[in-house]
């Protein structure tokens, strides 16, 4: 809709089929490897039926979980406590086995900078992060030397929910570009899906949304970005980034040693939000009986961000 409420059109908002179909799962290069796989793993519970899938269905959002399960008197919950703990863990494995890797490729020292390499391969059989789109997943990155000390952060997640160097944390109407080369503390490799409306403004508010500022979220293996349909296209920047591929993206980070004396400590993180702060502060703007409740169980939460992958190399 427009800001009249005027019918404008359509948006493709969750799209893991389309996304399945396109990738080496889905179009017959490899063996298929269904929804179920994953999400609806076999147990051996009952014979005569084999195989038996249970109906568990875990996704990727233990913080809406966790808010409900410490709720679950205030809410009428009818599920157990161990229910919910149960669902906890299994959404967790899903997340930290089924996800997503990270590696890094190269870490050299040139003169007075490092050279960083880090890839980040999507083993999910649809985009990473999927649904919402207040979901972001980043790359937190930092650099230490010999004694410890911090000489570079690039994604530090805050306590409050929010991302140091996301310019939509500061202006949740903007957005932070993709990169390919990482030079800045300030800047930080989001993968996410932005919205804007038919204004050519950032929206969170699903009504409004009329095409994507950005889609950088982790492709799938085989998927050819340069030739699927609009439905689940690349937007913005990863578009001409030759490694935003099918299957991984590489990231560069150089940074400015500044003296230091190493060896040097690397460590690079998957994060990962099932809620963004940029998303709150939009919802925050429509004061309503239930966002304000809302808001209130999102305050009381612990706000960290899941940790999908890391790895850590030492450079010298």
């Amino acid at each position: 809709m427009d800001a009249s409420g005027t019918i404008l059109g359509e948006l493709p908002e969750q799209t893991p089929y389309l996304e399945w179909e396109n990738s080496v799962y889905g179009n017959g290069v490899e063996e298929d490897r269904i929804c179920q796989d994953c999400h609806m793993p076999h147990g051996g519970q009952l014979t005569p039926r084999s195989p038996f899938a249970q109906h568990h269905f875990v996704g990727g959002n233990t913080f809406m979980l966790k808010i409900l399960q410490g709720r679950m008197e205030e809410l009428a919950l009818t599920s157990s406590s161990d229910h919910f703990a149960a669902t906890i863990g299994r959404t967790m494995n899903q997340l930290q086995s089924n996800t997503a890797e990270v590696t890094i490729l190269e870490a050299t020292i040139q003169e007075d900078s490092v050279k960083i390499l880090v890839n980040i391969e999507n083993t999910a059989g649809h985009k990473f992060p999927t649904g919402f789109p207040s979901r972001r997943a980043w790359v937190h990155l930092v650099l230490k030397d010999s004694t410890g000390q911090i000489l570079f952060e690039s994604g530090k997640p805050l306590p409050d929910g929010s991302l140091m160097g996301d310019d939509a944390d500061v202006d949740f109407l903007t957005c932070e570009p993709h990169y390919d080369v990482i030079s800045r503390p300030d800047q930080v490799q989001i993968y996410q899906s932005v919205m804007q409306n038919s204004d050519g403004e950032v929206a969170y508010t699903l009504l409004r949304g009329a095409s994507y500022v950005k889609d950088n979220r982790l492709l799938l293996e085989g998927f050819d970005k340069s030739k699927v349909m609009e439905h689940v296209a690349v937007y913005g920047a990863a578009v001409n980034d030759e490694n935003f591929t099918g299957g991984s993206d590489l990231v560069q980070y150089v940074i400015d040693l500044e003296g230091a004396s190493g060896p040097f400590t690397v460590t690079g993180e998957l994060l990962y939000q099932s809620i963004s702060s940029s998303f709150m502060q939009d919802l925050s703007a429509d004061s309503t009986k239930l966002v304000d409740r809302f808001i209130g169980f999102y305050n009381d939460a612990d706000r960290s961000p899941v940790v999908i992958a890391m790895v850590e190399k030492t450079v010298e």
